[in-house]
C-alpha cells in the first residue's frame, strides 16, 4: 500500500489544481455585467412567485412518503426477481404477501383522500350527495 500513497496524493493535487484553474479562468475571462434578472433564482423558466419558506400542504408530504414506499418496493422486487428460481413457492408466497400488505396500504391512503388533489368542490364525503338529493 505504500506505493499507492504518492499516486493518490498526485491525483488529489491534480484534481484540486484543475478545479482551481477552472474557477480562476471563469473569474478572469467571464463577463461581469450582472442584472437583477440574471441574479434571480431560476425555477424552471417561470418567474419566482411567493416566498420559498411558505408552508406546504400536508398532502404533499404524504404523497412523497407514499412515493418513497413504492420506490423501496421496487428496490426489493428486483433482487427477489433475480432469486425467484432459488426461492421457489415459498418466495412466491412471500412476495404475494408483500404485495397484499402494500395494496391494503394503498387502498387505505386512497380512501383517506391523500391522493385527491382536485378542487374541494369535486371531492364530497360519501353519503353527502345522497343526503343533499333527499
Amino acid at each position: 500500500m505504500e506505493g499507492w500513497l504518492p499516486i493518490v496524493v498526485m491525483i488529489v493535487l491534480s484534481a484540486a489544481a484543475f478545479i482551481g484553474g477552472l474557477f480562476m479562468s471563469n473569474f478572469l475571462v467571464g463577463p461581469k455585467n450582472p442584472t437583477p434578472e440574471k441574479s434571480a433564482p431560476y425555477e424552471c423558466g417561470m418567474p419566482a412567485v411567493g416566498d420559498a419558506r411558505e408552508r406546504q400542504s400536508v398532502k404533499f408530504y404524504l404523497v412523497a412518503m407514499i412515493f418513497l414506499l413504492f420506490d423501496i418496493e421496487i428496490a426489493f422486487l428486483y433482487p427477489w426477481a433475480l432469486a425467484l428460481r432459488d426461492l421457489g413457492w415459498f418466495g412466491f408466497v412471500q412476495i404475494l404477501t408483500f404485495f397484499l400488505i402494500l395494496t391494503v396500504g394503498y387502498i387505505y391512503v386512497w380512501r383517506k383522500g391523500v391522493l385527491d388533489w382536485g378542487p374541494a368542490v369535486l371531492r364530497r364525503p360519501r353519503g353527502q350527495a345522497e343526503r343533499k338529493a333527499a
